[in-house]
Formats: structure tokens, sequence, C-alpha cells
């Protein structure tokens, strides 16, 4: 079946959406078109007007309305702790824990030399001018655990003088609630290697 240019190019362009297929592009593209026409007027315009407003913090990179977002501009977090992390995503889902008190710098992606992704290219120079500006004493490279993730952390790592920061990972391994039958090896293997005492941690 033959669809009209900007049929095509509306299809198209939902297939720029992570994890979206031509299908799903389809099915999204003929719902707004058939069924939901004010739905995708205001779709439209808030991504207008986000493209417009939104770009990126002076100090850590992640999205930001402002020059600095509300992370950066909060006084009272721990300037000693930086954590980096690879998409504002990320950083999103650990102040959501609750439990991190210091500021972030996010990456916006990873090393990946097949992909032409380099230093500069995530701002390595720039994460590293915030580590001796805020007097940084422990980095937490949160970075995925995927090759891409470990070897970006590695790179860092080896830039960083550890004599004067300390660096750590965050534990990787079994979920809360989870069943060691259900986990998958690498998981566990991650789990096993990063185990810790056990006195003290239920008092």
């Amino acid at each position: 079946m033959s669809l009209s240019p900007r049929l095509e190019a509306l299809i198209d362009a939902f297939c720029c959406l992570p994890g979206v297929g031509r299908k799903s592009a389809q099915r999204m593209a003929f719902h707004l078109l058939e069924r939901d026409r004010d739905g995708a007027a205001h779709l439209s315009a808030m991504l207008g007007d986000a493209l417009e407003h939104i770009g990126r913090c002076e100090l850590c990179q992640t999205f930001s309305e402002t020059d600095r977002c509300p992370v950066c501009q909060d006084h009272t977090r721990n300037p000693e702790l930086l954590c980096v992390v690879e998409s504002p995503a990320d950083l999103v889902a650990i102040e959501q824990s609750g439990d991190f008190s210091g500021y972030y710098f996010v990456l916006l992606g990873h090393l990946s030399p097949i992909d032409g992704i380099g230093p500069e290219d995530i701002g390595v120079d720039r994460l590293l001018e915030q580590i001796r500006q805020r007097g940084v004493r422990e980095l937490i490279m949160a970075t995925n655990a995927t090759v891409e993730g470990d070897a970006t952390a590695h790179y860092i790592a080896d830039r960083v003088d550890e004599s004067v920061v300390t660096i750590t990972r965050p534990a990787q391994g079994l979920p809360v609630g989870g069943e060691l039958g259900v986990v998958d090896g690498g998981t566990l293997s991650h789990a096993l290697r990063g185990r810790r005492p056990l006195t003290g941690q239920f008092e």
C-alpha cells in the first residue's frame, strides 16, 4: 500500500524513538491522525517548547531550563561527593532513591570509538574541571554495567589523581526480593564479587 509522502515522513519521524519500529511508528501516527488530533497538536507544541527552552546545565550537563539545574543550585549538598552517570534518566533514578546527597555529572553517553564518540564528546575535560573546582573527595562512577560503561569508568578513573580522590562504583547484583534461581549469571557474578560482611547490616 502506498502512503502519502507526509504520512510516510511522520511514520519515519516516530521511528527515531528508542524501541519504536516501523509497525509501532505506523500505529502511533494512525492513532493520532484518526482519533486524537488535539493530542497530536498538544504533543507538537510541547515538543517545540521543550526544544526551544531546555538546554544543558553549565555545571553537570543534565537537562535544564536555566544555566544551572536545581541540583547544582542546591548549596546544602555535599560538594566533596560527585556521582557520574550516563544520562539524565540515571540522575532522576538516583535522586528518587533519596539516598544521595552529593552532586552529579551527566556524561550524556559513553565512550564508543566504533561510533566515533570520544572523551571530548561526553565532556570528560569538563568533568575533571568540576572535580578540581568542587574539591571532590569521592567520585562515584555510576555508569551502566556494560562493556562501554565499564570502559568509560576506567578511562575517567585513569585521569583522576587517586591519591586525592577516592573512586567507587555502585554495588551491582541481586535485586531486593529476588530469588537466586531466576537471576542471570552475569548479575549473580557481580553480586558475589561485591559481597560484604553480614555483621552489622541488621543492627
